[in-house]
């Protein structure tokens, strides 16, 4: 089993990127639209969400917006509170088995006018429809290799809301290399 991931990331990985990378100009759009923002909410469920966990991370180290993420399903625990008209929300739906729950909670933000961007994977967006105003279709993939184009296209907006907003995306102002704290 080791010896077959290994080999499906060594033949198929850099196709995968190479696909997902191809978004670029996608992501360059809605990355513009993000830069006014004081807030953005990222949201997901099951390998989703801890994806959109790092995308959150990511985007408030290199551009300083404030950003969270949560799982589709809390929603209602105080944070569409905080959704209102405009507010960019981010969300993942690549998991199949929750992706018509991802998308319930799509349709609580976006009946809030919220701007929303959904990523989801080539056979998910021919079955379901995406209440968003952006579309981003990631590579299809499976099993261990499906979390690399949804990584890679988090790390891509973020990098360029901050290379766009002007900032030095290589020297992130606080941030420590190293602990160096304990």
């Amino acid at each position: 089993e080791a010896a077959s991931v290994a080999k499906r990331m060594r033949e198929d990985l850099p196709r995968i990127i190479e696909q997902t990378l191809d978004l670029n100009d996608s992501i360059i759009r809605v990355a513009k639209r993000l830069l006014p923002a004081e807030h953005i909410f990222y949201i997901g469920r099951d390998i989703d969400w801890p994806i959109c966990i790092e995308g959150s991370l990511k985007l408030k180290e290199i551009s300083y917006i404030h950003s969270e993420a949560y799982a589709a399903g809390e929603l209602k625990h105080g944070t569409i509170s905080l959704v209102t008209e405009g507010t960019p929300v981010i969300a993942l739906a690549t998991a199949e088995r929750v992706c018509e729950k991802t998308i319930s909670g799509m349709r609580e933000v976006h009946s809030r006018g919220a701007y929303l961007v959904a990523l989801t994977t080539p056979d998910l967006a021919k079955k379901y429809q995406f209440p968003c105003d952006e579309l981003l279709v990631l590579p299809s993939t499976e099993g261990l290799l499906a979390p690399f184009p949804s990584v890679t296209a988090m790390q891509m907006l973020a990098y360029h809301v901050s290379a766009l907003k002007g900032l030095d995306v290589d020297k992130p102002r606080n941030l420590a290399k190293s602990v160096t704290v304990e």
